[in-house]
């Protein structure tokens, strides 16, 4: 089997194709979710903390020199980011919880008993004609 045919068959099941959409919208709801931190959620944490700005935050190992940057460890972009993670993990969190809660709802709702099978109508009819006898 030539290399062309074997990718073909790898490219062409929908199992490929699905991921790569499964990729693609993604990377869309990853960007819709981190606007939604950026532009919505942090600006009203920022208030309530005083404008406290974590990223700026950082231990200076070696000051500037000539053409040399400076060497720092930005613990505050670290802080940030972790800060981002736990507000869109919760994020995350309650928009799933509200589509299990809503799948839940779907799945409550009451459905047409099915039909009992054959075996057990003919028992019951059975049962009746036996208890007409006696």
């Amino acid at each position: 089997m030539s290399i062309l045919k074997e990718f073909k068959e790898f490219a062409v099941k929908g199992n490929a194709v699905d991921m790569a959409v499964g990729i693609i919208i993604g990377a869309a709801f990853g960007k819709i979710i981190t606007s939604l931190v950026g532009d919505v959620i942090m600006p009203p944490i920022g208030v309530l903390l005083g404008g406290v700005d974590f990223s700026n935050l950082a231990y200076i190992i070696k000051e500037a020199a000539g053409d040399a940057p400076a060497v720092v460890i930005a613990y505050g972009k670290f802080i940030q980011s972790i800060v981002d993670f736990l507000i869109i993990a919760f994020a995350i969190f309650n928009m799933v919880n509200i589509l299990n809660k809503l799948k839940r709802t779907e799945a409550e709702a009451p459905a047409e008993p099915a039909a009992p099978p054959a075996q057990e109508v003919l028992l019951a009819e059975i049962r009746d004609l036996l208890k007409e006898r006696k």
